[in-house]
């Protein structure tokens, strides 16, 4: 990749995002795979992957259980950091920003789209707590699939989205001999300020 100058990058973090995001969804495998990062109540880091399901100018969504640990930790501490790696294109980018469950329309509409057996799993899994064996498991899924037949399936109520409006968004571009180029905006007021860091 060419490097990356501050006059290539766009005032608004977001446009800047959504241009890499577009080259990344054309080259690399599950560009849209992000690394949430959390802290739970005692201040301990928490972190796993999760799928960006869609940003805009108020921020980036994502969808979870909200009996999960993640959920817990964002109820806690209503912060988190975003990553996002492309090894393709030796490109990275960070966001860090406060947190907040989504209107439950928006969830609604999300969860219609997706397919019928993450429908049915997310009311069979009780995600993030202790399940044994298997079939137990395997067995939930089949009642709830049953229960609903072949009619619709609704949200479960502990079941939704999150927006992540950031703060901060820092984008990393690979150089040889790691002089990579970084370059952070942050948040003032209704503006961001751009400033290149050291790799």
């Amino acid at each position: 990749m060419p490097p990356l100058r501050r006059a290539d990058l766009d005032p608004d973090p977001i446009v800047q995002f959504e241009r890499w995001f577009a080259l990344a969804d054309e080259t690399a495998p599950l560009a849209e795979a992000m690394t949430l990062a959390t802290v739970d109540a005692g201040g301990d880091p928490d972190a796993r992957m999760v799928l960006l399901k869609g940003v805009d100018r108020r921020g980036f969504r994502f969808f979870t259980n909200y009996e999960s640990a993640k959920a817990a930790e964002l109820a806690a501490s209503p912060r988190a950091a975003l990553v996002f790696y492309w090894r393709d294109l030796d490109r990275q980018v960070r966001v860090r920003g406060a947190v907040e469950r989504l209107a439950g329309a928006e969830s609604d509409e999300y969860f219609a789209s997706r397919p019928r057996e993450s429908q049915l799993a997310a009311w069979a899994s009780p995600q993030s707590r202790p399940v044994e064996p298997r079939e137990a498991l395997d067995a939930k899924f089949e009642a709830v699939a049953a229960r609903f037949g072949h009619g619709e399936v609704p949200r479960p109520a502990n079941w939704g989205g999150y927006l992540l409006e950031p703060r901060e968004i820092e984008f990393w571009q690979g150089r040889v001999g790691r002089l990579h180029d970084r370059f952070r905006y942050r948040r003032d007021g209704d503006s961001w300020e751009i400033e290149r860091l050291g790799p």
